[in-house]
């Protein structure tokens, strides 16, 4: 885990997220964004050379035994392109409180004794076909809302950032002013998480489409509009949204991906 020196403490940065909430719109109708309630954790595995497919099979066996145990059920994609990992994987927690109680562990140990494969079987037979595996736990928008934006979607879109010392808060107020930016355009809204502890990212936003052609669909502005809409969000021009974000990022990675069948 990165040294926690330089950083904010996590109840102070979510005080001041949780402030800046309340200062950006991000929809038509000036509706605030879900509020980084809600705790998932983010896992991202890469297959093992030629393991790929024993990977994907091996997670569909175990989604059965987490809805069997109670939990929710993750919401899981494939990488195409970006990244070196192969699967993400969002798995909804609620609280470390709830998720972690006594009674939740025992549903999932009796789910998983009766399917024929402990949680420590599992363990080995996932280290068997993954040669690198990642996890940031992370505050995201309640879980209907994701449940809604996954629904019917197949494709998918990750930005994930480690942001410049002391520059958390503000990078996540600039990710939703690209969302007040893109929604204005006709974009669908990126999810908006923020983590709390793990690998070392500080923020990630994802988005949610039906297609590829979804994705790179152009905006329906004019020039004129589009710079508009880049003001009404709060930057300077449309032309000074990609260089602000760079000044408060250490490094970015993008990855696009499909919905596993």
């Amino acid at each position: 885990m990165r040294n926690l020196g330089k950083k904010t403490p996590i109840l102070a940065v979510g005080t001041v997220l949780i402030a800046l909430l309340s200062m950006v719109a991000v929809a038509a109708d000036e509706t605030a964004p879900p509020k980084p309630v809600y705790l998932y954790k983010t896992t991202f595995i890469r297959a093992a050379q030629g393991k790929l497919l024993d990977l994907i099979a091996l997670y569909k066996e175990r989604l059965a035994v987490i809805e069997a145990a109670g939990d929710v059920r993750p919401f899981w994609w494939r990488h195409t392109q970006g990244d070196q990992w192969d699967l993400m994987i969002l798995t909804p927690m609620g609280s470390y409180v709830d998720y972690y109680a006594k009674s939740r562990v025992a549903k999932r140990d009796k789910a998983a004794g009766a399917a024929g494969l402990s949680w420590a079987d599992f363990a080995r037979k996932l280290d068997a076909c993954s040669s690198w595996k990642e996890d940031v736990f992370v505050y995201g928008p309640p879980l209907e809302f994701v449940k809604k934006q996954f629904e019917g979607m197949g494709y998918f879109h990750i930005e994930i950032m480690l942001s410049l010392p002391g520059k958390q808060a503000e990078l996540y107020k600039e990710r939703e002013m690209e969302n007040v930016y893109g929604v204005a355009g006709g974009r669908p809204y990126n999810m908006v998480f923020v983590r709390d502890q793990g690998a070392s990212w500080d923020i990630y936003t994802l988005g949610c489409y039906r297609d590829l052609q979804h994705w790179a669909a152009p905006s329906g502005l004019t020039k004129e509009q589009l710079e508009a809409a880049a003001k009404k969000a709060g930057f300077e021009s449309a032309d000074a949204i990609g260089p602000y974000m760079r000044t408060l990022i250490d490094f970015h990675r993008d990855t696009m991906g499909v919905a596993i069948k």
